[in-house]
């Protein structure tokens, strides 16, 4: 049977996997990425090093198979990172990332313009540090030598679609949450791109993620090691793609995504805008997906074992946050290390750690940062229910779902079960399975579930209802208090 190719150009590492149709894993392969934060609140990678981790991870994943099995590409990433190329398609400057949170005040400058509520109802956005407009804006302001040179503006995962192909474009979820779609016509209308100052030459077509893009091209062949010719799709947002594979299709249904930061989604049947959340499309045609994305995640995890715990692992830390009680002993932690997206959207919140004593070590530290990304995520449920979504069935994935000691946590803040996953790789997995739609090679969406087995089930622990309820509410007025 053919084999396909799925990519993800995440935030913290690029993640390849190669199926065998229908149902076989044939390999799994990861090359870590370096996120830099030269400013308080800033987010940059560079996208040179996603494309050279795409060329190493193809090379050994294509070696277990003959060139002519290879028969679909998908690519997945963060989004929207911003890319940005000059004429000859040379890079212009780091990647700004999604999580990026330098454009305060051209977020304002944004607002002060246009009526919110109307580019809500058209966008299906609000206006937020997750727009295009303000960062490009920014960097109009401040690099004007850069932004005279954009020829070509789009995400990580149409960078490495145009490395393989020659072909521009931009994905129709880098294209939405950008802020350049309109609901109603499902296009990228021109008086939206004219709000980031960018003529509208420099923003490529709009594609939808299963439709075929283009073809690896002899010289990506020899870059990659892959065969030139193998078609190429659209490609697909990294939160998407992982709600895929999870299953996440009926109303609902909630993933709860534990990777570089922290994704909550539910898939929808209607778009119903909120400013306090994004929209996306479902890869499901016909579907939407509102969702929320925390700035930060497993990302801020990293930094506090390489800043604070050298010589620790995650799993030691959390050993040491198994044995203190709910509620950290009285430690607190926002974390809003890189500002935050939702569903507060305050680029300019920081992260804070609050009731520290000598009697405190790392331990305490540890299990407050974890319990305050379960109290964020029960703000982001409260936001859903209050749109009207519902929320009855909870899935957990990715790398932070394999912490037992997290996701009990997050069960007993939530006070309802989690469903763990077994082999899902993540985003990786989406990619593939919307390449092999693409190309005809499978009919049903949920045909990708094949890799994915249902793990153990985390039951919440009622006798923690109450002190986290308590811990819930001194959280959200941590953030008022410090506001």
């Amino acid at each position: 049977m053919a084999c396909v190719l799925g990519l993800d150009i995440g935030t913290t590492s690029t993640i390849g996997i190669l199926l065998r149709l229908p149902d076989q894993v044939l390999g799994l392969v990861s090359r870590p990425v370096t996120l830099h934060a030269p400013h308080p609140g800033w987010a940059e990678e560079d996208p040179r090093e996603w494309w050279r981790n795409v060329c190493a991870i193809t090379r050994e994943l294509s070696r277990g198979i003959r060139p002519d099995e290879l028969a679909a590409i998908g690519v997945t990433g963060m989004l929207p990172a911003v890319v940005l190329l000059d004429r000859r398609g040379e890079i212009l400057r780091p990647s700004i990332q999604q999580s990026d949170a330098r454009c305060v005040a051209e977020v304002a400058e944004l607002r002060a313009e246009i009526d919110e509520k109307t580019f809500l109802a058209r966008a299906g956005n609000g206006i937020n540090q997750q727009l295009v407009a303000p960062k490009l804006r920014w960097i109009e302001r401040h690099e004007p030598e850069i932004f005279a040179r954009i020829a070509t503006a789009f995400g990580s995962y149409d960078y490495v679609n145009w490395r393989l192909t020659g072909e521009c474009r931009t994905e129709q979820n880098w294209a939405l949450e950008a802020g350049f779609v309109d609901l109603n016509t499902h296009e990228i209308a021109d008086d939206l791109v004219a709000l980031a100052h960018l003529p509208r030459a420099a923003l490529p077509p709009k594609i939808v993620s299963h439709h075929v893009l283009g073809r690896v091209t002899p010289a990506a062949a020899a870059e990659t090691g892959l065969q030139s010719g193998v078609p190429v799709v659209g490609g697909a947002a990294d939160l998407i793609a992982s709600a895929l594979g999870a299953g996440i299709t009926r109303p609902g249904d909630v993933l709860l995504k534990f990777g570089g930061s922290v994704d909550v989604l539910v898939a929808s049947e209607r778009p119903a805008p909120d400013p306090r959340l994004y929209l996306d499309y479902h890869l499901v045609p016909g579907l939407f997906m509102p969702n929320g994305c925390m700035a930060t995640g497993g990302s801020a995890l990293n930094w506090f074992v390489g800043s604070f715990a050298t010589g620790e692992t995650h799993q030691s830390l959390d050993r040491m946050a198994a044995g203190i009680a709910a509620g950290a002993e009285g430690v607190r932690v926002l974390p809003y290390f890189l500002g935050e997206k939702t569903p507060i959207h305050d680029p300019a919140a920081r992260g804070l750690v609050s009731g520290l004593s000598l009697a405190h070590g790392r331990g305490h530290v540890w299990r407050a940062l974890l319990e305050a990304y379960a109290y964020a995520i029960t703000h982001h449920v409260e936001v859903l229910n209050d749109i009207g979504h519902r929320t009855e069935t909870y899935v957990v994935s990715d790398g932070g779902a394999r912490s037992a000691v997290w996701m009990q946590i997050v069960a007993d803040v939530l006070q309802q079960p989690l469903q763990r996953l077994t082999g899902h790789p993540g985003s990786c997995l989406g990619a593939a399975w919307t390449a092999a739609i693409g190309t005809g090679l499978a009919e049903d969406w949920l045909g990708v579930t094949r890799f994915v087995a249902q793990g153990d089930r985390i039951q919440p622990n009622p006798t923690n209802r109450e002190r986290y309820a308590e811990g819930y509410v001194a959280f959200r007025d941590l953030y008022r208090r410090m506001s």
